[in-house]
């Protein structure tokens, strides 16, 4: 495997990171909204990842990190009986979304870290690239 492979792994690792903190602060934005009934209400999404290692991608090894899909969590939402509320549906209820707002930030800084991570594995490799090419002078 060769030394600029690195730079894939670590650039899908930072594309995954980066798509995982734009859906986290979806559902952070979200968290308050309110809905009249089930269909309407917004629903946590997470993203899902896949390790990605092709041996026979044009010949040499193909590694890294890659988005299979964007699913809608399946937890129960929130139902609060609220009849003066303007969104109430006819039995009084409001629906709010299924995010946890403590587990979203927990989400969040995992992810910052990773991308972080990831940076840091990008830069280590540039920098050892650059003097593997000055050890000849």
């Amino acid at each position: 495997m060769s030394l600029f492979k690195v730079f894939d792994i670590s650039g899908s690792g930072m594309t995954a990171q980066n798509l995982r903190l734009n859906i986290t602060a979806s559902n952070l934005a979200n968290a308050d909204s309110v809905s009249s009934s089930t269909e309407q209400t917004y629903r946590a999404r997470e993203p899902v990842f896949a390790a990605v290692y092709d041996r026979f991608k044009q010949g040499q090894a193909s590694v890294g990190v890659k988005v299979e899909a964007v699913v809608e969590n399946q937890s129960p939402l929130q139902q609060e009986y609220r009849p003066d509320h303007p969104m109430a549906n006819e039995d009084g209820y409001i629906f709010k979304p299924n995010v946890d707002v403590i587990e979203q930030m927990a989400n969040m800084i995992s992810a910052s870290r990773s991308y972080q991570s990831n940076v840091e594995v990008f830069n280590t490799s540039k920098r050892m690239l650059m003097r593997t090419l000055t050890m000849g002078q």
